[in-house]
């Protein structure tokens, strides 16, 4: 009897072990299973992220403008926003042999719409030929004339007048003729008494 009990002892201890071994085993399994489907979907959801194409942003800007008169090769171009006039006649092929380059400032900023006239030697504003800093009609294009063409009218010395060009150069064009109250040392009352001998643009 006692030997049934012990061998009965022995069979139960060794089902129970393989019952055990079958369990570790088939966890094992499942872990195996498990983890690399885990990291194949891990993968196949970054794989979008990475194959998304990157968008570069062009924040730059262009002016259009239009040179005419003594250049080689006259019309409509497209310029970097911060172009200078040096750059716009550069693009344009240069001067022709007649112009007359010291009617130009070379440093001058150049403004969307902006309209470059290129005067001759021996233009002047009274020929109906010089459409520069001097219109038809007399009027002094503040946007294009020198500092001694400035200084000609009324309520303008030379102080004043480079007042104007340094705003012209540092900000642009003026647009409008209100525009030259932003010039230090010009107020309303300068303002009117020159605004019938200036043009603009």
């Amino acid at each position: 009897m006692l030997n049934l009990l012990k061998k009965s002892s022995f069979f139960i201890a060794v089902a129970i072990l393989v019952v055990l071994f079958l369990i570790v085993t088939r966890d094992a399994s499942e872990e195996q299973v498990t983890m690399p489907d885990l990291h194949a979907g891990s993968s196949s959801s970054e794989n979008p992220f990475e194959q998304q194409p990157e968008v570069s942003q062009d924040t730059d800007t262009v002016a259009v403008v239009d040179i005419k008169g003594a250049i080689v090769s006259p019309g409509v171009y497209e310029v970097s926003a911060d172009a200078r006039l040096h750059d716009v006649i550069l693009t344009a092929g240069g001067f022709t042999s007649d112009a007359d380059q010291h009617q130009i400032n070379l440093a001058q900023k150049v403004q969307d719409e902006m309209i470059i006239i290129v005067p001759k030697i021996g233009d002047d504003g009274d020929s109906g030929s010089n459409e520069g800093s001097v219109g038809s009609d007399g009027k002094i294009k503040v946007n294009m004339a020198a500092q001694e063409e400035i200084e000609q009218l009324p309520g303008i010395g030379p102080a004043k007048a480079q007042a104007i060009i340094q705003h012209r150069e540092e900000h642009g064009l003026f647009n409008s003729i209100e525009d030259l109250l932003n010039v230090s040392g010009i107020g309303q009352k300068t303002l009117e008494n020159m605004q019938d001998a200036i043009q603009i643009p």
